[in-house]
């Protein structure tokens, strides 16, 4: 491995286009040896094209890619290649072929040295075996298998699985292998693309403690939430051509990253109303012998302004959708009873029990193997037990979905009329918006669905399902190939559903956002039920993990606190004495008193304006102040770079903050001292 502190990826001003489309323009990207950068956007935005040109399978138009000296790269693409010949093992360890060519010309050798008589011939073959063994002990040789079987088994992998032929795997397993190689080949840059998507949540887990750890960097694109929070310290946005770098977890990028759109916002707001308030002076004082140079002085600085303009990034489109509800059910939606299910001699359940009420959102969570797919196809109808029974309950109806449902789609028609055919008695502009909500707009509904990729046929045959949702929804991995603004269509039409859902999945963001239980299935056929959401079953686990479940098995409570605050505005009340009721007309001459006591009533008028106007112009400048110094801190937060100092971003937002809350206060003050002092000038004048 390179030094920690080198930059191993060098991305600078690259440019890549496929005809008249952009996907990035002058982007520039550099990656520290020890740096874990996810790289995010929308679909289509060129994340997976920027992998392949920072690996070199891709040409970019303009721009360069600098790697450093003597890094190795490794990039674990979406699809994975195909492979055969070898048993899973044997395939997995190819990687290092040098040094299993090592290890088999040391046994060579071996046998050689064991054959030849002592004189010059043997001690040549013992100085090159003292050579080879020297650095077949420094490529970890006498390790490589045991870390093979490690990384294997972390990914989900048996022991009984190493000796089979790597043929036997179907696309998601060989994904695994072709993992497998990339980690223990340990190159000095990963690029991984959507490394979680054939994962279990056991082994995503795995993975993302074991990147943690790894000691080369890591630019990796993917569309799980809580497995990039738990690994990145950088997130390298692509969107409108651009690629923008943000210092720290994915959380952060996010209210990172919609402060600084609020701040350019702003910053073009501010913008617009200088070049209004110019123009409206142009508009008057143009033809104006007086002020027409000061007019055309004022013309040049808004055609100034205007080339200068903040962009502001659009908004990602959220299209909301209210989904039917399913029928009614009675209270037990289904119930498992003495149910046996085995693959020949496999047996994964003996006599299972339980049963899912209506409104239980549960998700079924366990290691790789356990039984959890099984489960869930009993659980769905797909398939039958061999032995108990599989009860519905009152009115209720099932809906599976899983991956191979989407062979079941027509690949001739269009995405229109696959929707269009489930639900009848809709109208075209109700087949539209949910499709929208889906995320197929305009001529995305025209497109022939043999077209479409993994991941749209994914969101079409999810909206399919969820046109007239059956009362029960199980549900395998449902947000494979899905990007995150898909995922969170889906999580909200699953929060709003009124109906009972077991699914599967890897994505921990999505069982927090949805499971109100949790299923746990290990080997053997044990199931445990929690009646809670996914962090009440962590705790229970870690609980009996570190063996102090109490005796009554019940949690503590979270206590939750927090109250909102509320900040009222100071208002300062000017002392200001009443002004002297006049004599009505016709009334006889002023006594002396009367003139004296007006006069004192003038004076104090005239002083409290002396005053209020001192108070007036200090404020005004305090505020004049104050709104350049925002201004400042506005122009400096449009600069990518100063997101690269999270130390120095945290203080420009600090003063940032202090002084928005400040503006208005000053304002209120300032208004409220200009409406006394114009009061205070018109009696003195009186």
């Amino acid at each position: 491995m390179v030094d920690s502190l080198t930059v191993i990826i060098s991305v600078d001003k690259l440019t890549k286009t496929f005809g008249a489309r952009t996907l990035f323009a002058d982007a520039s990207l550099r990656v520290g040896a020890r740096d874990r950068v996810a790289l995010v956007g929308p679909n289509g935005a060129g994340k997976t094209t920027l992998l392949e040109i920072i690996s070199g399978e891709q040409t970019a138009d303009e721009g360069t890619v600098a790697t450093a000296k003597d890094a190795v790269v490794g990039y674990l693409r979406q699809e994975a290649i195909e492979m055969a010949g070898r048993s899973l093992l044997a395939e997995t360890m190819s990687v290092s072929s040098h040094v299993t060519s090592m290890e088999h010309r040391l046994s060579v050798l071996e046998e050689q040295i064991a054959d030849v008589e002592a004189g010059d011939d043997q001690e040549a073959l013992l100085a090159e075996y003292g050579r080879l063994r020297e650095r077949f002990e420094h490529l970890g040789g006498y390790t490589l298998e045991s870390e093979a079987r490690r990384v294997l088994t972390g990914l989900g992998f048996k022991e009984s699985d190493f000796a089979r032929a790597v043929e036997e795997f179907s696309g998601g397993w060989l994904m695994r292998i072709a993992l497998a190689k990339l980690l223990l080949r340990s190159p000095d840059i990963l690029l991984l693309d959507e490394p979680t998507n054939h994962l279990d949540l056991e082994s995503v887990t795995w993975i993302e403690s074991f990147l943690r750890s790894y000691e080369g960097a890591i630019l990796l694109v993917s569309h799980d939430r809580a497995f990039m929070e738990g690994l990145v310290d950088h997130v390298a946005e692509i969107d409108n051509r651009k690629v923008v770098v943000y210092t720290g977890t994915y959380a952060g990028y996010l209210k990172q990253r919609e402060l600084a759109r609020q701040q350019r916002v702003q910053q073009r707001e501010a913008q617009l109303k200088e070049i209004a308030h110019m123009q409206a002076f142009v508009d008057r004082f143009r033809y104006k012998n007086t002020k027409a140079v000061a007019a055309q002085d004022r013309m040049k600085r808004i055609e100034k302004l205007k080339a200068e303009l903040v962009e502001v990034p659009e908004e990602r489109k959220h299209v909301k959708f209210a989904f039917p509800q399913p029928p009614r059910t009675g209270e037990e939606v289904v119930r498992l009873e003495g149910v046996r299910k085995a693959y020949a001699d496999n047996v994964v359940y003996e006599s299972l029990d339980l049963a899912l009420y209506r409104g239980d959102k549960v998700a079924l969570v366990g290691p790789n193997g356990a039984g959890k797919s099984t489960l869930l196809k009993l659980i769905a109808g797909a398939l039958e037990p061999d032995a108990g029974e599989v009860r519905l309950g009152v009115h209720v109806e099932r809906a599976y979905f899983a991956q191979h449902q989407l062979e079941a789609l027509d690949l001739r028609g269009t995405v229109f009329q696959e929707v269009d055919r489930v639900a009848p008695g809709w109208t075209q502009a109700e087949v539209r918006r949910l499709l929208g909500a889906f995320l197929f707009t305009g001529d995305d509904v025209d497109k022939k669905v043999g077209v479409l990729s993994g991941g749209e046929k994914a969101r079409l045959a999810l909206a399919k399902m969820l046109v007239m949702p059956a009362p029960l929804l199980c549900l395998d991995e449902p947000t494979n190939h899905l990007d995150i603004a898909s995922s969170d269509v889906l999580e909200q039409a699953l929060q709003r559903y009124h109906g009972t859902i077991a699914f599967i999945t890897h994505d921990r963001h999505l069982i927090r956002a949805i499971a109100t239980k949790v299923v746990e299935v290990l080997p053997g056929g044990r199931v445990t039920v929690f009646d809670g959401d996914y962090d009440y079953y962590l705790f229970k686990r870690a609980q009996r993990e570190a063996g102090e479940a109490g005796a009554d098995g019940t949690a503590p409570k979270a206590s939750v606190t927090g109250a909102a605050q509320q900040q009222g505005r100071r208002r300062r009340r000017s002392e200001v004495a009443p002004a002297p009721a006049t004599a009505p007309r016709g009334s006889s001459p002023k006594t002396r008193d009367q003139k004296r006591v007006e006069a004192e009533a003038r004076n104090r008028t005239y002083r409290a304006s002396r005053e209020t106007k001192v108070r007036h112009d200090r404020v005004e400048e305090e505020l004049e102040r104050a709104q350049r110094r925002h201004d400042e801190l506005v122009q400096r937060l449009g600069d990518p770079g100063v997101y690269e100092d999270q130390e120095a971003f945290f203080a420009i937002m600090e003063e940032y903050n202090q002084l928005k809350a400040r503006l208005p206060e000053l304002e209120g003050h300032w208004l409220h001292l200009t409406e006394e002092l114009e009061r205070l000038e018109a009696e003195s004048s009186g």
